[in-house]
């Protein structure tokens, strides 16, 4: 269509050629121009053949996202089936496992003040095994298996040299919380020592509590089952659990002690001779508690008794103290092997009897 302007004077005229710029496109600056009045050209009649209507704009899809790598989650652990678990992701199982640990001694001298107990003194003891200290007293066997979880050093003027490993760590390292290794090495003491205003039942779960640990109530019924059972006394005391723990007899009560220690499952059990203040059928069944538990547990036992060495432990080691020197270990080796076959006659003479 063309666009014409109106003079002012009512006349008509095309676009001044002055005002028509680059091809004949309008001057928007000076448009329209100066004495002009803008006039639109009349309407074209509409020819529908030749109409073609305009293509319609794209509409905006967006862009698809791409899949993203999603790694799969681990499935979350299961609860334990027989077990309780306690902060910091420590599980401790009501069901025993066969876990016990290594120790090995390695060059262990001990002092009391200026007096020295023991010289120069390397065991092993494997996992799972029971070992058994014999010798005459005296010769320290006792502070020897003290110094195995770490009470030897409670006495004032004690002094010690030497490593002892658990499982290849130092227990004595700096560092290393003597709380943790009382928790992996369990103590049975010669006397009986149950806490005399604490239940059956509260004796059993007393090394938890000591240590901050708490279980459930259905968990903790059926941990103390489980311990007075692996310790022989389950039959026994399963209708007096309220009863205060003193109630029992002596060798109730150090069954009672063996439950407590098992409790909270030890790698390794040490027994300060446990029978000798026992009369011979509590013997016996401290015996069969050894038997049963020896797979679950290591266990290192001083007695002065040659034949339950014989009967409960699988190797022997002998220490001798003379004529005022330190204990040492004079020779270790196979049960059998001590017994039968000793390579020192002294090992002989002791084992038979002959002094001791």
């Amino acid at each position: 269509m063309t666009a014409v302007f109106e003079p002012d004077h009512g006349q008509t005229s095309p676009l001044p050629p002055e005002h028509a710029v680059n091809g004949g496109s309008i001057d928007l600056t000076s448009f329209p121009p100066p004495g002009h009045t803008y006039v639109p050209a009349p309407p074209q009649p509409f020819n529908a053949e030749s109409y073609a209507p305009a293509a319609p704009a794209p509409t905006y899809a967006p862009a698809q996202p791409q899949p993203q790598y999603v790694p799969a989650q681990a499935p979350a652990p299961a609860a334990p089936a027989n077990g309780y678990q306690l902060p910091g992701a420590m599980t401790y199982d009501v069901t025993p496992e066969q876990r016990g640990g290594t120790l090995e001694a390695r060059n262990i001298s001990a002092w009391f003040g200026s007096n020295k107990v023991l010289e120069r003194v390397s065991l092993t003891m494997p996992a799972n095994t029971v070992t058994a200290l014999i010798g005459p007293s005296g010769c320290g066997k006792s502070t020897f298996l003290r110094i195995l979880n770490r009470m030897h050093e409670l006495v004032g003027s004690a002094q010690l040299n030497g490593e002892v490993l658990l499982d290849g760590q130092d227990i004595y390292a700096s560092g290393h919380r003597i709380t943790t290794t009382r928790n992996r090495i369990g103590m049975v003491f010669q006397k009986p020592n149950p806490f005399p205003a604490m239940s059956i039942a509260d004796n059993v779960t007393a090394g938890l509590k000591l240590t901050g640990k708490k279980i459930g109530r259905s968990d903790r019924e059926e941990l103390i089952e489980t311990s007075l059972s692996r310790a022989g006394l389950w039959k026994e005391v399963k209708d007096r659990l309220k009863e205060p723990g003193a109630a029992l007899s002596g060798g109730q009560q150090q069954r009672l002690c063996i439950a407590r220690s098992l409790a909270v499952n030890p790698e390794v059990l040490l027994m300060d001779e446990p029978c000798s203040a026992l009369d011979p059928t509590s013997t016996r069944r401290v015996e069969e508690t050894i038997h049963e538990i020896k797979d679950q547990v290591t266990i290192v036992i001083v007695t002065h008794n040659m034949q339950q060495a014989a009967r409960v432990s699988q190797q022997c080691a002998f220490f001798l103290a003379e004529l005022g020197t330190p204990g040492v270990i004079v020779e270790a080796g196979e049960t059998e092997q001590i017994f039968n076959d000793p390579v020192d006659p002294r090992t002989f003479d002791y084992v038979n009897g002959r002094f001791g």
